[in-house]
């Protein structure tokens, strides 16, 4: 028996890639540019390395790729440390190379979303280079935030905050000046409310989209603005004031200001360009950020949090549908990104501890990277299964699907990354109570075997373990029933079948076990038990894994045609 329907606003051809509203239920393959493909062979991927996997791409079946950053870059942040907006890191090629790439994959059918990070620069850029040379009160340091110390000589911080990736958030300057930084020191905050620092972000919107690219992520958008009181709050009361729009810090109301005229870059262009909104804010106020006057479109984190559980995936599933018809955009499914443990390790770990909101009480996977990947014991058998399950699930839903590279390989976290080896800020700045973001950026392995698994001839910039090999490209394509070929032919599927952006939920008659409609016959059923369940009546187009004749094994998802 069928019950409630939810639907979001309706675009006919949804997948028509020429269409302007391509984004809404398009499936977008995110590239970590530095862990894709080496072609020059240091090391390093490189945006030679992408074009030449464009055939890859192509046979996949994704609509767009999401390129993380590669402008110049001291990668003390894996690149969102930006001392060029307006130019590629010599060491991932040229701006003739972005070029190529755009066209490439243009001449391919897959749109290009490039990575942008307003909130802060790298403290190489020129604008920081220029603010540490000149006066306290010039107009080079009020592009930042700049604040006078505390003490006779300015010689202790503003205020006692502290970074997101541990550590103070007040960095000195030698003057008796501090400069403040919500990452890491090296990426000191800009000051949006300078007219200088917006109007040069719109210069640099446009300089990408005149060379092609259809739209643009924007990294942490609910964190740009800010409106610090003469006497700073302490970190005690900074974390107390409400995220209602007014913080002094997040999710400031007035941001929306700056999208405001981003969209008005956005649609002065043909098709327009599209946005889509990196914000850990409340449910409440995504659609602010996805409304057609904003950005149009923001992900939607929740399942990144989710245990693999059928009340969860059915309460996030049904709240980001209303909250996207709320603002007229689509929502977004992610259950991987380059930023939080791989989906088909978390799947393996135990289910996390939840407060009265549901929300975790500590992050998905941090006490088992901490061990080195030994405990609690991760059983990734199980693992994969679950996550070809979710995978398959989330591609049968209305919205825009994101991938990241190597979740279509099945590929696992990597834990034991020696500390000699490390990369990421977080590591360094928090011992012994964050490990990092390492695991998920790890190098992906194209071929079975040779240096680096096929990612370059030099070698990768962190280390691949042993059994990468036999989850490789080279392996998988080979093989029917590879996690690889699974997602290819859901795409191909989902390209044929995806219609009006509306589910009917079925009513199952069991908790542990979900299943919806679309308008087309096209039904979804996952079951999330350990046990097998009676598979409905339909044509079978599609399984994560084996059918036990006429039932639906546990951590199987199945894709049916109604009969007729």
């Amino acid at each position: 028996m069928t019950s409630d329907v939810q639907t979001a606003p309706e675009t006919a051809d949804l997948t028509d890639a020429e269409l302007p509203e391509w984004w809404r239920q398009a499936v977008v393959y995110q590239v970590y540019p530095r862990s894709f493909a080496d072609a020059d062979g240091d090391g390093i991927g490189d945006l030679r390395g992408i074009r030449s996997r464009v055939p890859y791409l192509t046979e996949l079946g994704v609509d767009a790729i999401w390129l993380s950053p590669f402008y110049p870059s001291e990668l003390a942040d894996g690149g969102y440390d930006v001392a060029d907006y307006r130019d590629v890191d010599p060491r991932l090629g040229t701006l003739d190379d972005a070029d190529a790439l755009i066209a490439a994959l243009h001449e391919a059918g897959i749109k290009v979303v490039i990575d942008i990070v307003p909130n802060h620069t790298s403290d190489r850029h020129a604008w920081f280079q220029e603010a540490l040379a000149s006066e306290r009160g010039s107009a080079a340091r009020a592009r930042y935030i700049f604040r006078d110390g505390k003490g006779e000589k300015g010689e202790e911080p503003p205020a006692d905050w502290q970074s997101v990736f541990g550590g103070p958030a007040w960095e000195p300057v030698g003057d008796g000046q501090w400069y403040f930084h919500n990452f890491a020191v090296e990426q000191p905050d800009l000051d949006w409310s300078n007219p200088e620092v917006r109007a040069d972000f719109v210069r640099t919107l446009r300089f990408w989209s005149d060379r092609g690219v259809d739209g643009f992520r924007i990294d942490v958008a609910h964190m740009l603005t800010k409106d610090l009181p003469e006497e700073l709050p302490t970190q005690a009361e900074l974390d107390a004031i409400p995220h209602d729009g007014q913080h002094p810090m997040i999710d400031r109301d007035d941001v929306h200001e700056v999208y405001a005229e981003w969209r008005q870059v956005f649609n002065s262009y043909d098709p327009p360009r599209t946005a889509v909104a990196e914000a850990w804010v409340d449910p409440s106020r995504i659609p602010l950020y996805a409304s057609a006057e904003s950005l149009g479109q923001a992900f939607n984190f929740d399942l990144l949090e989710a245990d693999f559980d059928a009340g969860q995936f059915r309460r996030i599933v049904s709240d980001n549908l209303a909250l996207a018809a709320s603002s007229g955009s689509s929502t977004t499914w992610v259950l991987s990104n380059h930023d939080v443990v791989r989906h088909a390790t978390r799947y393996g770990l135990p289910h996390l501890d939840r407060d009265a909101s549901g929300r975790p009480t500590r992050k998905h996977g941090n006490e088992w990277l901490l061990s080195g990947g030994t405990e609690p014991a991760v059983d990734a058998d199980a693992g994969l299964r679950r996550a070809r399950a979710a995978s398959l699930f989330v591609l049968g839903l209305p919205g825009s699907a994101y991938v990241y590279q190597g979740e279509e390989l099945g590929l696992q976290e990597v834990a034991d990354i020696p500390q000699s080896e490390r990369q990421d800020p977080t590591f360094f700045r928090s011992p012994g109570e964050d490990i990092g973001r390492d695991g998920c950026r790890v190098p992906i392995p194209w071929t079975a075997s040779g240096s680096s698994f096929g990612f370059g001839s030099g070698g990768a910039h962190l280390p691949q373990p042993e059994g990468f090999g036999a989850m490789s490209v080279e392996v998988q394509e080979d093989d029917p029933a590879s996690t690889l070929n699974l997602y290819r032919r859901a795409l191909r599927l989902r390209d044929e079948l995806q219609t009006a952006e509306e589910l009917t939920w079925i009513d199952t008659g069991r908790d542990d076990v979900l299943a919806f409609t679309r308008p087309n016959g096209w039904t979804v059923v996952i079951n999330f038990g350990d046990e097998p369940v009676a598979l409905p009546a339909g044509e079978v187009l599609l399984a994560s894994g084996d059918l036990d004749g006429g039932r639906l094994p546990g951590a199987t998802t199945v894709w049916l045609r109604a009969a007729g």
